[in-house]
């Protein structure tokens, strides 16, 4: 049985809950996420309202690849846990074995969870699919009240519903068993490439103090344009293969 007063975070693997020692934790800061004051109020307001026991819904973070979303769930993670919330790491291939971690964290009521599922589909098994209502919305056992999913998915198949560009609904010829699913994710947040002003800024802070900034934006700019996305994976990505040139100041920033 993991204790949960020591250890901060657990990931389930080939169907077993095994704690992740503390210096093996990826620690994010919400500080060093560049561009997504949106996304990150969204979150900090939903997971603050969790940890006050009070109205929060399970989050689908969706949208563009390397755009923050998984690093947002970990920095919000970490940004907590001295307030007595972990995290449950669960791979989409593990969904399957979801009651027995609920039933881990139902009897951990001294600590709020996050249950994590990084790259979701809607797309899993019956079974899969049976646990993680069970978790959503619970069948005649209610879920357990001291944990919430968070999921991010890179799919594109979410379309706006209204004219609010962060409600969104799964596209109408899915299956009903997924937009059953779907319905359970009271919040949604919404990621999407970053302007070209937010990913010059982001590479201006990974490269500190650079004497000449526009020889830095023209190799910035003709990096992406090979890769297609300005993400901060792509800003990071480009670092690492400029750094030698430009020199840098990489401060952590994912």
């Amino acid at each position: 049985m993991i204790d949960f007063a020591k250890t901060k975070a657990a990931i389930v693997r080939k169907g077993k809950l095994r704690a992740v020692a503390d210096e093996d934790i990826q620690i994010d800061r919400l500080d060093d996420l560049v561009g997504l004051e949106r996304q990150k109020s969204a979150l900090i307001e939903n997971t603050e309202a969790f940890l006050r026991g009070q109205g929060a819904n399970h989050a689908l973070l969706w949208g563009e690849m390397g755009c923050g979303k998984s690093t947002l769930v970990r920095a919000t993670f970490c940004e907590y846990i001295s307030q007595g919330l972990r995290l449950i790491e669960v791979g989409k291939n593990e969904l399957d074995s979801l009651y027995e971690t609920l039933e881990v964290v139902r009897a951990n009521k001294d600590f709020k969870f996050i249950i994590f599922c990084d790259d979701f589909s809607f797309e899993v098994g019956e079974s899969a699919l049976a646990e993680l209502k069970r978790l959503l919305e619970g069948s005649i056992q209610k879920p357990p009240s001291n944990a919430i999913f968070y999921a991010t998915s890179n799919r594109k198949h979410l379309v706006p519903a209204r004219a609010n560009a962060d409600e969104y609904l799964i596209e109408r010829e899915r299956s009903r068993e997924a937009l059953s699913l779907a319905d359970r994710f009271g919040l949604y947040i919404s990621f999407y490439e970053s302007e070209q002003d937010e990913y010059f800024a982001l590479v201006d802070r990974l490269f500190g103090d650079v004497g000449d900034k526009d020889a830095l934006h023209r190799a910035a700019r003709a990096f992406v344009s090979e890769r297609g996305v300005r993400s901060p994976r792509t800003a990071i990505a480009f670092w690492r293969a400029y750094a030698g040139e430009f020199g840098s100041n990489l401060n952590g920033v994912k």
